[in-house]
């Protein structure tokens, strides 16, 4: 493992508020690989009508966000870049945000899956409250989610938004009505989201975030973008229970220690999710207001 970056503060506050941030979590030559390809993808979009390209189990890598075009492009989701994009693959395994992963949940680190969630100016893409967890379940919630600023994030361009110490508390029901829609109820949100955490920060920052902690965000209103690079790992004895909603085939790679081909189960108890069967999970939040 390389340097310690967080401190004893730090460790605590990831324990007690279920997320920490960290300055400088990659390169300045590791955001501007990615900031290239995310241009390029965004060039690409252009020439498409609807959702493309191809992940492991067939479906879209790269989501538009509905009314995009050539004029207006919108691309919202990139699923799983490390299979299409060296700089990303370099920072999954290499960036020193990752040693930071392993000070929390190592020494034994793998990785889980990964996307890149995209903002565009004055777009209407928003994000419901939801707690990752809920949709892949392990035998353990050593589970950290990074998100890292692959632009600056400000208070107007629609920056994540936590709940501090949500994580420990309940497991909330992502299925209403009888249909998943990947986020918690409206009168939960009411009860327990009123008063989140806002999080902003400069291009190559980053949140590392307890997989439990209840999060979400609201639409971009500004004329910059907003773009995240997104990973999650988990501790080498956090084994998955059903199939990866994000499927890749790095999926399950050693970044950091030795494997222990050990498991560890906690008790809990949830519902299995709804494999999404769209390009992206945002189809699935949709559900919460069409009511389909």
């Amino acid at each position: 493992m390389g340097e310690f970056l967080l401190g004893d503060i730090e460790i605590q506050q990831f324990w007690t508020d279920g997320f920490v941030c960290l300055e400088n979590a990659i390169s300045k030559e590791q955001l501007g690989g990615v900031r290239d390809d995310v241009d390029a993808w965004l060039e690409e979009s252009k020439s498409h009508t609807e959702p493309y390209g191809e992940i492991l189990d067939g479906r879209a890598r790269f989501d538009l966000q509905p009314g995009h075009s050539a004029e207006s492009p919108a691309l919202r989701r990139v699923t799983s870049p490390v299979e299409v994009s060296n700089a990303c693959l370099d920072i999954m395994r290499t960036a020193s945000v990752v040693d930071a992963v392993a000070q929390l949940i190592g020494p034994n680190v793998e990785f889980n899956n990964c996307k890149i969630n995209a903002k565009q100016p004055d777009s209407g893409t928003k994000v419901d409250f939801h707690q990752d967890f809920l949709y892949q379940p392990h035998s353990n919630d050593d589970i950290i989610t990074v998100l890292i600023n692959i632009d600056d994030v400000t208070l107007d361009n629609g920056p994540l938004q936590i709940i501090p110490g949500s994580h420990r508390g309940p497991i909330f029901e992502h299925w209403q009505d009888g249909v998943f829609t990947g986020a918690i109820s409206g009168e939960e949100m009411e009860e327990y989201c009123t008063e989140p955490a806002l999080i902003t920060g400069p291009a190559g920052s980053a949140c590392l975030m307890h997989t439990r902690t209840l999060h979400g965000s609201g639409p971009n209103l500004s004329s910059s973008p907003r773009t995240l690079f997104i990973l999650e790992y988990r501790s080498e004895d956090s084994k998955p229970l059903d199939r990866n909603h994000i499927p890749s085939r790095m999926s399950g790679e050693l970044v950091r220690g030795v494997a222990t081909s050990r498991v560890r189960c906690s008790e809990y108890a949830m519902t299995f999710p709804e494999y999404p069967t769209t390009a992206s999970f945002f189809d699935q939040q949709a559900k919460a207001s069409t009511g389909i």
